[in-house]
C-alpha cells in the first residue's frame, strides 16, 4: 500500500504541473494572415488594371451542426462559420499584391445607403437645395456567389496502439472535408463565366499514454493517463480553401482569356507604358 501511495502522489505531481504551463488565461490577440500569401504575392498582377467585383454573400449551405463526440447529438452551433464573406473580400483584396480585384460593399448595404441618404439630408439641411451632391456609388462588372457547400465529417478515421506490461501508447485519427465553391456570374447578362470547387481536408489527432499496473500483491491496481489532441480548426481551413479558390479563379479566367497575366516587359529604350482598364472590353459581361 505505501508504494501505492508514493506511485500515485507522484504522478498526482506531474499531471498537477502541466495545465499553468499548457493554459493560460490571458492570450494575446493575433492578426490573422493568409495561409496562402506566398502564392498571393507570386501572382503576376493584370494587363489592364484591377478589376470590380461585387460580394453579397458567401455563406454556410450545408447547415450542419457540430456533433457531439460519439453521440447522435448535434449542438446548436453550427458546423462552419456563417460569414465566410469576410474571408473572400480579404483574399479578393490581397491577391497579387492587390493589384487584380477592388471589392465594392454590398453586405453591409443598406448601411451604406443610408448613411449617405444622412449625408444628403444634413447637408441639404444646412446648405439648402443647392447643397453639393454625392459623387454615385462605385458598380461591379462581375459578381462573386457560391458559399460553403459540403462539410462531410469522419471520411477517414484510424488509430494504432501498443502496449508492454500495461504501458504503452495509443494514437488516434480522424479525417473531416470541407467543400468550397466560388463562381463569377457577369452583372450584364446574367452569364455563369467561371465555377470554381475547392476541398479541404481537415486533419484531428489524439496521442494517449495508458499505464495500467498491479501492485500489492497483484490487490491493488493503478492507472494513469496522459494524452493530448489537436484539432485544425474548421475556421481557417474554410479561409484557406476560400484564398485557394481565389487563385483558382485568376487560373481559370486567364485560360478562358477573360483577363491576362502582365508579365515582366522585355528591355526597350522607351518602353511602352500599360494602359488601364480590362481585357476584353467588348465582352458582354463589362
Amino acid at each position: 500500500m505505501i508504494r501505492f501511495l508514493a506511485v500515485w502522489t507522484l504522478t498526482t505531481l506531474l499531471t498537477g504541473c502541466l495545465p499553468p504551463r499548457h493554459l493560460k488565461t490571458q492570450v494575446p490577440a493575433t492578426v490573422v494572415q493568409n495561409a496562402l500569401q506566398t502564392q498571393f504575392d507570386s501572382v503576376p498582377p493584370p494587363v489592364d488594371g484591377s478589376i470590380t467585383v461585387a460580394v453579397y454573400s458567401f455563406t454556410d449551405k450545408t447547415g450542419q451542426r457540430k456533433s457531439m463526440g460519439n453521440s447522435q447529438m448535434a449542438s446548436f452551433s453550427s458546423a462552419v462559420t456563417q460569414g465566410a464573406e469576410v474571408y473572400l473580400i480579404q483574399a479578393l483584396q490581397t491577391v497579387g499584391q492587390g493589384r487584380w480585384f477592388r471589392v465594392v460593399e454590398r453586405v453591409g448595404l443598406d448601411n451604406v445607403s443610408r448613411e449617405r441618404q444622412l449625408i444628403r439630408q444634413m447637408r441639404e439641411a444646412h446648405e439648402g437645395p443647392n447643397a453639393k451632391q454625392l459623387p454615385p456609388m462605385m458598380f461591379a462588372g462581375i459578381l462573386l456567389e457560391g458559399g460553403i457547400v459540403g462539410y462531410d465529417s469522419a471520411t477517414q478515421t484510424g488509430g494504432a496502439g501498443a502496449k508492454i506490461f500495461g504501458i504503452g501508447p495509443m494514437i488516434q485519427y480522424s479525417v473531416d472535408t470541407a467543400y468550397i465553391s466560388l463562381r463569377a456570374v457577369s452583372v450584364q447578362t446574367g452569364e455563369v463565366l467561371l465555377t470554381v470547387n475547392v476541398q479541404k481536408t481537415i486533419f484531428s489527432y489524439g496521442v494517449q499514454v495508458v499505464a495500467l499496473k498491479f501492485i500489492n500483491g497483484n490487490l491493488d491496481a493503478l492507472e494513469a493517463e496522459m494524452g493530448v489532441v489537436a484539432n485544425e480548426p474548421v475556421t481557417f481551413a474554410v479561409k484557406t480553401a476560400t484564398e485557394a479558390a481565389v487563385l483558382e479563379l485568376i487560373e481559370q479566367g486567364t485560360r478562358q482569356k477573360l483577363w491576362q497575366y502582365q508579365y515582366p516587359p522585355v528591355a526597350r529604350p522607351n518602353p511602352t507604358p500599360v494602359t488601364a482598364g480590362i481585357v476584353g472590353k467588348t465582352k458582354p459581361w463589362f
